[in-house]
């Protein structure tokens, strides 16, 4: 990397992405990087990325809440990424792969909020009663780093791998099912790669969602109102190749269907 600089980083992340090319890691060669500067690198990321790309903020999502993967990287808690409008792909339709540089795919659990999340010491059930309902969901990780490998600070910066995110149709209300308990099924081409339960998601998904919301509260931000929060992979993430398709059924939930295709 020729620049070792918040703005030149911010720069390269944000032209990686939109030329579909990749990075050499960085966060070992820039003095003084801790989590909290990632996170600033993160935050002017994003704002470039909303004035760029004329678009607006819609969400949040969780990374590496699973103890598997915290313990691949090294660390002790999750990573959290913002999730913008244009972010959004319709569930059951064909996406082009073109925009991708290495993308895989992983279902989670998605809130939607009814009101505004506030407070320091957010509880599980302050994240269930402020929830308007939770839907089935995907999420399209794409790291913008050479072979899809990077230490936790490069992948803070980069927005937690963030790339794409597809909701189902299936509305439900966070009481009527066990967050902990509910069993998923995940297919790709028709052959399971994965069973699990919610409860893979730190126990259960609203413990997620309230070490989050405590996380962004210390940066004076806040989940409000209508915006969606993925809660994080319930399985391991599947490497998207041309052609592919996949399936997540929930129990209780209903299924969520994407397809993808090579495009243009």
């Amino acid at each position: 990397m020729k620049t070792i600089t918040t703005e030149g980083i911010v720069q390269n992340l944000f032209d990686a992405e939109k030329n579909v090319q990749t990075l050499p890691q960085f966060a070992n060669e820039y003095a003084g990087l801790d989590e909290d500067k990632a996170y600033d690198l993160q935050e002017l990321l994003v704002e470039k990325k909303i004035a760029e790309e004329n678009t607006t903020l819609s969400g949040w999502k969780l990374g590496l809440t699973s103890k598997a993967k915290q313990q691949m990287m090294g660390v002790h808690e999750p990573s959290y990424g913002v999730l913008l409008k244009n972010m959004s792909l319709n569930e059951g339709e064909t996406h082009s792969l073109a925009p991708f540089i290495h993308a895989k795919l992983e279902p989670e659990l998605a809130f939607v909020f009814k009101k505004d999340v506030v407070g320091t010491y957010i509880t599980p059930a302050q994240i269930i009663d402020a929830t308007d309902y939770i839907i089935p969901a995907f999420e399209v990780i794409d790291s913008r780093f050479e072979a899809f490998k990077f230490t936790l600070l490069d992948a803070i910066a980069d927005n937690s791998s963030s790339s794409r995110y597809i909701l189902g149709n299936q509305f439900i209300s966070p009481d009527s099912i066990d967050l902990r308990l509910t069993g998923i099924v995940f297919r790709q081409n028709g052959e399971v790669v994965a069973t699990s339960t919610l409860a893979a998601v730190m126990g259960n998904p609203a413990v997620a969602i309230a070490w989050m919301a405590n996380k962004i509260a210390k940066r004076n931000q806040i989940i409000r109102k209508g915006e969606v929060v993925l809660s994080g992979a319930i399985t391991q993430a599947m490497h998207i190749s041309p052609g592919d398709t996949f399936s997540a059924t929930f129990d209780g939930l209903g299924t969520i269907n994407a397809n993808f295709e090579t495009g243009v």
